[in-house]
């Protein structure tokens, strides 16, 4: 039976397909993923309202499948960030362009609220665009002006989806206008062990919800890559086996403290990250890019 405190992280883009480069799976595709990710869980979250999101809300809704979703308003760069290590600088002119799709953006977010209002249970104005390493940074009063245009055009709760250290200082003041927290917490991002890794998630979201007393605070992305180039992530720290084991005291914990938690993610992204084919962001998926199980998924999906 799917539980209420696990959601996942759904992009379903395949080898070939890249929203950088605009080309989206195909309705049948993404009805394919979905019958799949019904199977174990009732709640997704999304990154953006494009034509991927859209092309997901309609799909729920013709199939008739009981699943709600996290849409979200993805935001690109308004400021530069020299401090981004894979290129955080932008032109004047670029910055400029970006803002205008920003509001396109919330634009979008907000109708497809609208749309579908029994599939859509909330709405995050951005994601990973405050932290200190981001390449499309966006200041604070901007997400909280994105975040205002949403909860003043629709009845879903307004959420904002980061890494955990922002909330815990430059983020209190957006976090006063929204109406539940979203946190990311890695523990192979930051050089933990397999041991050590629900013990740091733990403390990731503890810290944030005793920052905010009364403020709902859920996980947006906790997650294992199984595989790595070195980049970042000891390739010794990256494999099925420490992704299942992860995965399994995530799930308890999230049921023993009653904490809503997305897993990142459902299938592998190729198109992510380096070229390099062990590029560990292109495999956080529980599933491979041919939507094979891996071993996390392999005794609830024996037949795949």
């Amino acid at each position: 039976m799917p539980s209420e405190f696990q959601g996942i992280c759904y992009s379903g883009y395949r080898e070939g397909q890249s929203p950088e480069e605009g080309i989206f799976p195909s309705p049948a595709q993404v009805e394919e993923d979905l019958w799949i990710l019904v199977r174990h869980w009732r709640l997704l979250r999304l990154y953006d309202a494009g034509p991927h999101a859209e092309l997901v809300l309609s799909a729920i809704e013709r199939l008739g499948l009981p699943l709600r979703v996290m849409l979200g308003a993805y935001l690109a760069a308004e400021v530069s960030n020299p401090a981004c290590p894979w290129g955080g600088v932008h032109s004047p002119a670029r910055l400029a362009a970006n803002a205008a799709a920003n509001e396109e953006e919330v634009d979008r977010a907000i109708a497809l609220a609208r749309r579908y209002p029994g599939i859509v249970a909330s709405v995050s104005a951005g994601n990973e665009a405050t932290v200190d390493w981001t390449d499309h940074l966006v200041p604070v009063d901007r997400v909280i002006h994105h975040a205002g245009r949403i909860r003043a055009a629709v009845t879903q709760p307004v959420t904002f989806c980061e890494n955990h250290v922002p909330w815990l200082g430059k983020l209190a003041p957006l976090a006063a206008e929204l109406d539940f927290l979203s946190v990311h917490t890695y523990p192979v991002w930051e050089y933990r062990s397999i041991d050590e890794a629900i013990g740091t998630t733990d403390g990731d979201w503890r810290r944030v919800a005793e920052r905010y007393p009364g403020k709902p605070v859920v996980i947006t992305e906790a997650g294992w890559t199984t595989r790595s180039s070195g980049r970042g992530i000891d390739p010794r720290n990256a494999s099925p086996l420490l992704q299942a084991r992860y995965y399994r005291e995530l799930s308890r914990w999230s049921e023993e403290h009653r904490v809503l938690t997305f897993v990142f993610e459902a299938f592998d992204e190729p198109w992510k990250g380096s070229p390099d084919p062990d590029e560990p962001e292109k495999h956080w998926g529980l599933f491979t890019l041919d939507r094979r199980p891996k071993l996390a998924m392999r005794e609830l999906y024996p037949d795949l």
